[in-house]
């Protein structure tokens, strides 16, 4: 009879498969994949957390979703060759996910995490960031690559990691801008 409750192992990343050698090596290996990846996670869980907001997702869903992409990125460290990229992808397919099953928390009390410590600020949060109503007006597929570029990707890497053409990315990347031009001009003859 197995003494181990699966439901012990569900709450925590399973770590990647230990490297072969001594169990002094094995360690080392795996305290510097630890650090490697802690490294990562410190510089990418809010820009990550920004880049769902830029698609479109609230802001508690955003935490709540890089956090999970995060956990993924960490269960298959060792196999991915660019994190940066497959967080992001990941990331964009999960709110794809999400959007398409037309999943939407009713009702969900949001609780503090560390990206979002104060959940009944995000009205507010959400109000000082200029670019949010204007990303939130476009449709989606120009939405989705100003939020790709906003994050730092060429309309190369981004036709990649979106398997589009190149060309297709960047007219929704200049349809874009030109709405973002017009929304600002907008603004200032408001002002």
């Amino acid at each position: 009879m197995s003494t181990h409750d699966p439901a012990d192992s569900t709450d925590r990343p399973t770590a990647a498969p230990s490297p072969p050698g001594p169990p002094d090596q094995r360690h080392r290996a795996r305290q510097q994949t630890d650090n490697e990846f802690s490294a990562f996670y410190r510089e990418n869980i809010r820009p990550l957390t920004g880049f769902l907001i830029n698609h479109g997702a609230g802001v508690q869903v955003a935490a709540d979703m890089a956090q999970e992409v995060m956990t993924d990125a960490y269960r298959n460290w060792e196999r991915i060759t660019y994190p940066k990229a497959w967080v992001h992808k990941a990331a964009s397919r999960a709110l794809v996910r999400k959007v398409a099953s037309a999943e939407e928390p009713v009702d969900d009390v949001p609780e503090p995490t560390s990206l979002v410590p104060r959940p009944d600020a995000i009205a507010e949060w959400e109000a000082q960031h200029d670019a949010l109503p204007l990303l939130r007006s476009l449709p989606m597929k120009q939405r989705q690559v100003m939020a790709w570029t906003l994050a730092g990707f060429t309309p190369t890497d981004i036709a990649d990691h979106l398997g589009q053409p190149a060309e297709n990315v960047r007219a929704n990347l200049k349809k874009a801008r030109r709405a973002a031009a017009d929304y600002l001009k907008a603004r200032e003859e408001q002002q």
